[in-house]
This record gives structure tokens, sequence and C-alpha cells, in this order.
């Protein structure tokens, strides 16, 4: 199988306009997703690019000596981005990842790691999961507290199919007091902004337009699960950071301080 590893980094953000450009900790969030890509696929002979709508991204992924293409800018998500980037390649993949461009703590191996899953065959689309301890479990609700929409959560079966996914803390837990003097670590599962597809699946996915819980939550995964495609989750370890995507003000401080802290996937 062949793959390719797409960055889709749109200017217009309603939130955080011009978000692939903004600094964070002295570095741009573009040229970080980027290293993080470049990491994943040392040695190997998967191809990285950014795709975006904007010249500025354009160049400046260009800079940074990353491979970059224009795509239209009334593409709406990354995914569909991601889907006309791979179209265009002289040989079109068979698996195609998709590394949101606001994505800078993905660790690389996850995307290594969503790959090798979804080459086995046996599913549509892989994504990373950090099952949280209490601790991470307290950082997220008392940050959603300031930026409800930030973070998402996710329902994993016991094999690791993804039932579903929320903005919201899923699962409630009951008994939660008892549960934390006998559990290490919480239940609830944090999504990691990443997906790796099939190329057939991707091509059906965005054959179809929105499905309602799909915008209520503002989560393209909810689309595949409805349209009975599965999705499998591959679970990382819990590292002393945990963070998704930036998508407001509050999430570029929170970058930050994570980032002066010693939490950077790249450091050194």
């Amino acid at each position: 199988m062949t793959a390719l590893v797409v960055i889709p980094a749109r200017w217009g953000s309603t939130r955080l306009p011009g978000k692939p450009l903004m600094m964070i900790g002295g570095r741009t969030l573009l040229s970080r997703v980027v290293d993080v890509g470049r990491a994943a696929i040392a040695g190997d002979d998967t191809e990285l690019l950014v795709a975006t709508d904007d010249e500025r991204v354009l160049k400046h992924a260009r800079d940074l000596g990353c491979t970059a293409v224009m795509t239209d800018e009334t593409l709406a998500t990354g995914s569909a981005r991601t889907l006309v980037a791979a179209l265009d390649r002289p040989a079109p993949p068979t698996i195609v990842c998709c590394l949101q461009g606001d994505t800078p703590f993905i660790p690389p191996d996850a995307i290594q790691l969503v790959l090798q899953r979804l080459a086995r065959g046996d599913c549509d689309c892989a994504t990373p999961v950090v099952r949280l301890g209490w601790e991470a479990l307290d950082a997220l609700r008392a940050h959603k507290c300031s930026s409800p929409t930030s973070g998402t959560t996710c329902v994993r079966a016991d094999d690791g199919r993804a039932l579903w996914f929320s903005k919201a803390m899923l699962p409630q837990i009951r008994g939660e007091e008892l549960l934390r003097r006998e559990a290490a670590t919480s239940p609830v599962y944090q999504h990691l902004g990443l997906y790796a597809y099939t190329l057939d699946a991707l091509i059906t996915i965005e054959a179809v337009p929105p499905s309602t819980n799909e915008v209520l939550e503002g989560l393209e995964q909810l689309r595949i699960l409805e349209l009975g495609l599965t999705i499998q989750t591959v679970e990382l370890q819990s590292g002393p950071f945990t963070m998704s995507g930036i998508d407001t003000p509050a999430d570029i401080l929170r970058a930050e301080r994570l980032i002066a802290g010693g939490a950077d996937t790249l450091s050194g």
C-alpha cells in the first residue's frame, strides 16, 4: 500500500483567522505540525504535503521545504481538502492520513501507528486516543469551563472500535469517587485530531453531505460512523501532557504554557 500524509491548513478559521501562521512558543503553528509529520515518515517512502487555500500559507510551507498545493477555499473541512490533494497526486495513494494543521502535540509515532493499523485491512479509518489519568481528566474539565468546544472524547468498544465522539465529557461516570480509589486511570478517552483513511472510504465519506450530529457537534468523524463505516482507535500511552487542536485564543495560551513546561513532542 502507498501512503500520503496531508496537512490541511486553512487560513479562514472562524475563531482564529490566519491560524497556520500564528506564533506559538516562538514558531509558527504550521512549522510545528510540519516537523511532526516529517519525524513520523522519516526513513520510509510516505509523502508529506500541505494543502491550503491561501498563498501566504503556501509560501510559508514551501519556505519550510515542504511540498504544498493550493486547494479551493470553498472546501469546508480538512478531510475534503485532504481528498482533493490526494486525488491530484500523479499516483493517488491507497491510504491517506489527515494530519490537521492545528495539532502540534500529535506524537510522531501516532501517525506511524494509525497507518500501520489501517494497513491491516479490517477497518475504514484509524485514529488515536489517550486514556486520561485522573489529573488529566480534571485538567480537561477545568479547561472546558472557558473553552467548552476544545477537547473531544471518544467512547469505544472493548475491541477498540469507536462508538461515538463528543465535545461533551463522555462517558458520564457513576460512582466516580469510588472508582478514583480503585483505578489508576479514568474511563475517559480523549481523541487526538489525526485520521488515516483508505482512499475508497474517504471518497465515500466526502460524497455525502454532513450528517445532523456532525453539524451539531462540529465533528467530521460522526459522519463516518453514521455511514456505517468502521473507525478503529489506536490507544497511545498518556504522556505528561494531553492537548488536541488549537481552536481558540485560550488554546494558544495553554499550548504556550505546555511548551514552556517542556511538553513538546519534538523537544531537543
